[in-house]
């Protein structure tokens, strides 16, 4: 079914929000590339890109809800697991989630102007799948990053749903807690999907949730039992879409 457009919020996305937006992200990219590499990525790697999108949910109308902000000790290292919907599911999450974390993304974000600069001095992890050597080494420094008392975030679909429906997950993330044991947390996320549909450019007004589940023990996880484990994960996250 087609969307319906109001024009008021157009002329508001056209003439507010997309200046400030763009404004808000040059701001904070610079901030971090300059604070990342004099004080560190550990605040610095956080602080402005949290700030960042809490006002980009904020300007383009977007209310947000937590759910299961009690199921983790933001002091702790996890690897979070998150359905991906849209790309406010990164806003969603950045602004939100409180916990000194390290996005796993995707090599392409490195080429944006300004953001690719910036998500690398703030010590994110890109993960290069031209070839298996090279994924290999990315989930390293991940495992390494992780050993050093960060957690990290992945959308294990690899890229944004069509169709609003969860896709298959890919292995990566779940071998990194094969290999150390630390808790997966799944989320799931709602509603990014009706606000920012895929090639959409207008922000839809409305709400976004984020479910925080328990964290999963991975105790006696290994890469032989990994897919079982896959597949718990993917059901905890998609029986609450």
């Amino acid at each position: 079914m087609k969307r319906r457009i109001n024009p008021f919020v157009v002329i508001y996305l056209l003439i507010v929000f997309l200046p400030l937006a763009i404004i808000a992200t040059a701001l904070t990219a610079i901030i971090t590339i300059i604070m990342s590499t004099l004080f560190g990525d550990h605040k610095w790697g956080y602080y402005p890109a949290m700030v960042w999108s809490r006002v980009i949910c904020g300007l383009g109308l977007v209310r947000v809800r937590i759910v299961g902000g009690e199921n983790y000790d933001p002091k702790q290292s996890y690897i979070f697991i998150a359905n991906h919907q849209s790309i406010l599911d990164i806003f969603l999450i950045y602004g939100w989630l409180d916990s000194r974390f390290k996005w796993i993304m995707k090599q392409e974000i490195r080429k944006i102007p300004l953001v690719g600069k910036a998500c690398e001095a703030a010590g994110h992890i890109f993960i290069d799948r031209s070839n298996a050597l090279k994924a290999k080494h990315s989930i390293e420094k991940a495992e390494e990053r992780l050993r050093n008392g960060s957690s990290v975030v992945i959308f294990p679909e690899g890229s944004r749903t069509r169709t609003g429906v969860i896709g298959k997950f890919k292995r990566g993330a779940f071998s990194i807690a094969a290999d150390l044991h630390l808790p997966v947390v799944p989320i799931t996320i709602r509603g990014a999907f009706d606000a920012l549909p895929p090639r959409s450019v207008y922000i839809k007004p409305g709400k976004m949730e984020m479910v925080i589940h328990k964290p999963i023990d991975t105790t006696h996880l290994t890469h032989d039992n990994l897919n079982a484990f896959i597949a718990q994960t993917h059901d905890i996250i998609a029986h609450e879409l």
